[in-house]
């Protein structure tokens, strides 16, 4: 895996790319259509975050490149690539309750935060990848 040099673009699988945590100034890509709706990435070295309709659906600090990003009522997956061990926030419905894997080992159960958050660190080394996977309870 490596970073999305386009910033953010749709895989033939039906899943999207983003980010590029290798710039050192802060990029952005406004008004992608896909599959009826219209997101926003914004990626540097320090942040990168996507948008769904003006609403946060994936930010990371610092920085990150995710590919096969799916996200449903149901479920998010995507694997995650940086430089660090990684804070990552993605949407989520208020009060939910959330099963967590990393690398396909269960990280737990999180409920989700007052506005529809959750949190989690990834553990994340130079030139590794990890794979995330969230089932909403």
């Amino acid at each position: 895996m490596s970073v999305i040099k386009e910033l953010l673009r749709a895989e033939a699988d039906g899943t999207l790319s983003f980010g590029n945590y290798e710039l050192d100034q802060k990029s952005k890509l406004s008004d992608f259509e896909f599959n009826g709706d219209l997101y926003k990435v914004k990626t540097f070295k320090e942040i990168t975050k996507l948008e769904r309709n003006g609403m946060l659906v994936y930010e990371s600090v610092p920085g990150t490149a995710v590919t096969g990003f799916k996200s449903t009522d149901s479920e998010m997956i995507f694997n995650i690539e940086g430089i660090d061990n990684t804070q990552v926030t993605v949407e989520a419905e208020d009060g939910a309750e959330y099963k967590v894997y990393i690398d396909d080992v269960n990280a737990g159960k999180m409920q989700a935060k007052f506005g529809g958050k959750l949190v989690l660190s990834v553990e994340i080394s130079t030139g590794s990848s990890s794979s995330v996977k969230i089932i909403k309870l």
